[in-house]
């Protein structure tokens, strides 16, 4: 999910957007990537840009951006039409931080049964939305687990399999990020760009964002600007000692070649933390799996598959024992 496969042509990469990724969850930009796959003037706008800025989520948002509203087939091609420089423009600048606070109820299981307290270091970490998964509640179908903060939202998550739900959230003393573009919650113009992020058709999505946002306002992280395989030692020294070092991820990996992500998973071990990683099916190269391929499935240390999930954490299929 997220990236373009590199072997495809642009537009048989939104024709499987369309069909793996948009089907079910957001009809409008199902069309709007079907039409897109058919137009050959946005699909030769497409083509004059880098690879990686060529991606659905990316364009959709970018055009969002600059309308104010989510794009349909016209109003993009309009778009093309008469302001192609400004939309390639933020398409160079911005990159996809779909900043999905609910992903946390897929890690909460795992860091909620890690010997605590937990240093959390997450990499591709956007507004550090998602560090902070003791900060939120949790509704896992009426098991509810109460985070600390009472004004943060409530993630609801449905489940299915023998997933060790917590009774409570984790002990956290240390959270750091890394991203290539931090956004900063502060920020209206950077919030304005998550916002863009989110898929129309998704009922309450925008409104965890707003809430998540405000609890991020309270607790603001501390996001480093660097690469997830450069700086992730420098980031991780400064983690306590006798806390469990956790290095996550969710959507991240997908953006980077097999060779980089090899490498990042030999970097991790050799910090002696515990990986979760949050990926599209097919990301990890040592996971071996015949799930469907819009799928997310949770890794535990590079092989170990925990659950087969939502991408943005709405719910999960618990496969460990």
């Amino acid at each position: 999910m997220n990236g373009l496969d590199p072997a495809l042509e642009t537009a048989e990469n939104y024709r499987r957007f369309a069909m793996h990724e948009a089907a079910g969850r957001s009809p409008a930009y199902e069309r709007l990537a079907y039409a897109v796959a058919e137009d050959d003037l946005v699909l030769s706008f497409l083509e004059d840009l880098p690879a990686p800025k060529r991606q659905p989520n990316l364009v959709f948002a970018a055009a969002r951006y600059i309308l104010g509203s989510p794009p349909g087939p016209a109003s993009l091609r309009s778009l093309v039409t008469d302001m192609p420089v400004k939309l390639a423009a933020v398409l160079r600048a911005r990159r996809t931080q779909t900043n999905e606070a609910a992903r946390c109820a897929l890690f909460l299981p795992v860091l909620a049964a890690l010997p605590q307290p937990l240093a959390l270091l997450e990499v591709g970490a956007a507004a550090g939305l998602t560090l902070l998964p003791d900060i939120y509640s949790y509704d896992y179908e009426g098991h509810r687990v109460t985070g600390l903060d009472v004004e943060a939202p409530t993630l609801p998550c449905r489940v299915s399999g023998p997933a060790p739900l917590p009774r409570r959230a984790p002990q956290v003393v240390w959270r750091e990020g890394i991203d290539l573009n931090p956004l900063d919650v502060n920020d209206e113009d950077d919030m304005a760009w998550l916002s863009c992020l989110v898929w129309p058709d998704e009922a309450g999505r925008a409104e965890r964002l707003q809430a998540a946002v405000k609890a991020a306002r309270r607790r603001p992280p501390v996001i480093h600007r660097g690469d997830l395989l450069d700086d992730i030692a420098r980031v991780a020294a400064r983690s306590p000692h006798g806390a469990t070092l956790v290095v996550y991820h969710s959507g991240v990996l997908a953006y980077v070649d097999e060779a980089k992500r090899r490498a990042f998973g030999t970097t991790v071990a050799g910090l002696g933390a515990v990986w979760l990683s949050n990926e599209a099916v097919g990301v990890l190269p040592d996971v071996a799996t015949s799930l469907s391929p819009g799928d997310f499935v949770l890794v535990r240390d590079g092989t170990e598959l925990v659950a087969r999930a939502d991408p943005h954490g709405t719910w999960m299929e618990w496969l460990a024992r």
